[in-house]
């Protein structure tokens, strides 16, 4: 069972708590067994004999026993709570550092909101059900067997109507189990379903109001919410209904034994003091039969909380380290692709195909080509966040697979097409690559990016605070941010994803400028749909279709490659290539 196997894993480290845990449970358990015991005697030896000295005497020990039980009681809650939130701390530990590992392709197949709920409420399902199946489930056997035992010692003729309350209790029991766990099953899918809806909602809410759609997603959102509380409250309507029907069982076998009990005792069958730790015996069975049931009930949704964890932590991700990692030696950032092409799973042909050209060491190479042609997925091709279908690409003269994913990144600063800033302040974004950067580094990356003005008029500077996402700066200011934020890397080559979008002519080419003497000997790659941000380039590739249909310089291509031609006549007119 996957639940069994998850909690094996992760309670391992636990072993010492967890054993002292069931010696306190048990001891705890035992006291509890034996207090009816006392209570029979205090009756028969003292209530019923008028021997007062044997009732205080007894009654001490029932006391001292009672505190020794809460002591046991409160020590069991909080090691048992230790366990359980060090486990759920441990597992989602686990899930974060396996998630980071994932490429594109897994974080799509699984999903980013079923990952935030598999890594918060799944979580909190296994530490609610492991903390209850640490207390409870030790406890509840215990006083099950213990009280059938004692029942049969105090009153074996008695004993009988446990065969009756107990198959009809658990034949209950049984049917309430088939009605729930379906549906704790399809809660955790529903509340995947609410989270990712939400998630729309919120980061596309300008969008929402653009179209004006609110109410659409808010009919969305209500038909998300409504799905999920009428399945909770179809599982809670069941389970109020257990309580009542429990209790009354529980109280008919009360009477029973009061009744036939009450019998005996008239009969001199029976002392009374026996039949007061019968009927508390009996109790305590039925109470731990109720233990059970609440630790069942949480069951079901802690093993699909546990199947659905696994299936993360299960992942292998499609983008693995090598075995053994190739050092490189020359830094020059050169990047190469020696016929790569690359097509994403299940699609009909490939996306790239047929690569071959050189992105050149300590120079500007620019990307250009009509929207699909593969202009950011041969740029993802660079870090491995995508891997070649065939073919290979090289960095610094090492192909890309026999590098350490972590030198691999290292070695480029990477400006990603969807410019995103994380909470915090200038500074701590900026030095996002590298911590040791001093503030002077930071002023000087900011400076290349057309950056340092902007940020020297907010409040505070380099401390000045970032939302997330950084929602409190212009789409423009972002961008800027961005690069500056690679540029403090100092990396062997920068892949700038079509990050000059926001960014007007002027700011555009002052940063292009302030590049070529910002960047030292790095290479520099820039995607862009601009033809005037990639003519100076000392070399521009032609993308069309995944194809490459024209490799040189902005003068030769104007001649050589009709469809570089076509582009910087749609952007710059007829004049431009006269």
């Amino acid at each position: 069972m996957t639940l069994l196997r998850l909690l094996g894993s992760f309670l391992r480290p636990y072993r010492r708590a967890t054993s002292l845990l069931v010696v306190l449970l048990v001891a705890q358990t035992a006291g509890n067994l034996y207090l009816p015991n006392l209570n029979g005697d205090i009756i028969n030896g003292g209530v019923v004999a008028g021997n007062l000295h044997y009732i205080i005497h007894t009654g001490e020990w029932m006391l001292a026993l009672t505190l020794v039980i809460g002591l046991f009681s409160i020590a069991g809650i909080y090691w048992a709570s230790r366990v359980a939130m060090g486990m759920g701390a441990d597992i989602r530990s686990s899930v974060f550092t396996a998630v980071q590992g994932f490429s594109t392709r897994d974080m799509n197949a699984i999903g980013t909101a079923s990952l935030i709920t598999r890594n918060t409420n799944d979580v909190q399902q296994i530490q609610i059900f492991v903390q209850m199946a640490l207390t409870m489930m030790v406890v509840a056997p215990i006083m099950g067997l213990g009280g059938v035992a004692m029942a049969l010692h105090e009153g074996a003729r008695l004993s009988t109507l446990l065969l009756v309350a107990l198959p009809v209790m658990g034949a209950f029991l049984g049917v309430v189990m088939a009605k729930v766990i379906p549906k704790f099953r399809s809660m955790q899918v529903k509340i995947d379903r609410l989270n990712e809806v939400l998630r729309e909602q919120i980061t596309g809410v300008r969008v929402i109001r653009a179209f004006v759609r609110t109410d659409f997603e808010a009919t969305r959102f209500a038909a998300a919410n409504q799905d999920l509380t009428d399945t909770a409250l179809s599982v809670n309507r069941t389970f109020a209904m257990m309580l009542p029907v429990m209790m009354v069982i529980l109280n008919l076998s009360s009477v029973a034994v009061v009744w036939f009990g009450g019998r005996l005792v008239s009969e001199g069958a029976m002392p009374i003091g026996n039949l007061t730790a019968f009927l508390t015996y009996i109790m305590q069975i039925l109470l731990s039969v109720m233990m059970a049931v609440m630790v069942a009930i949480l069951v079901p949704r802690a093993a699909a909380s546990a199947e659905r964890l696994s299936e993360v932590l299960a992942t292998s991700p499609v983008i693995t380290e090598p075995a053994t990692p190739v050092e490189v030696v020359t830094h020059t950032g050169e990047i190469r692709f020696e016929d790569v092409s690359f097509a994403y799973p299940g699609s009909e042909r490939p996306v790239l195909e047929g690569l071959n050209f050189t992105l050149m060491a300590h120079a500007t190479s620019a990307i250009i080509g009509g929207t699909g042609s593969g202009k950011s997925t041969l740029v993802n091709l660079i870090p491995r966040f995508f891997e070649v279908t065939s073919g290979r690409v090289l960095v610094n003269q090492v192909d890309v697979r026999d590098q350490s994913l972590q030198r691999l990144w290292g070695s480029l600063g990477i400006v990603p097409q969807s410019a995103y800033l994380f909470s915090g302040t200038v500074a701590s974004n900026l030095r996002f690559g590298r911590e040791d950067a001093t503030d002077e580094e930071l002023w000087r990356a900011l400076d290349v990016a057309q950056a340092s003005d902007f940020v020297a008029s907010m409040p505070g500077g380099l401390e000045a605070p970032i939302d997330q996402g950084g929602t409190n700066v212009s789409g423009g200011q972002r961008q800027r941010l961005c690069i500056a934020r690679a540029l403090v890397k100092r990396a062997d080559a920068y892949l700038l994803d079509d990050c000059f979008s926001a960014l007007d002519a002027n700011t555009d080419a002052r940063l292009r400028l302030a590049l070529k003497s910002g960047i030292g000997d790095a290479a520099v790659v820039i995607v862009a749909q601009r033809v005037s941000t990639i003519m100076d380039a000392d070399q521009i590739i032609v993308l069309e279709a995944g194809r490459v249909v024209g490799v040189g310089r902005h003068e030769e291509l104007v001649t050589s490659c009709p469809t570089y031609r076509e582009i910087v006549i749609s952007q710059l007119g007829e004049e431009a290539v006269r």
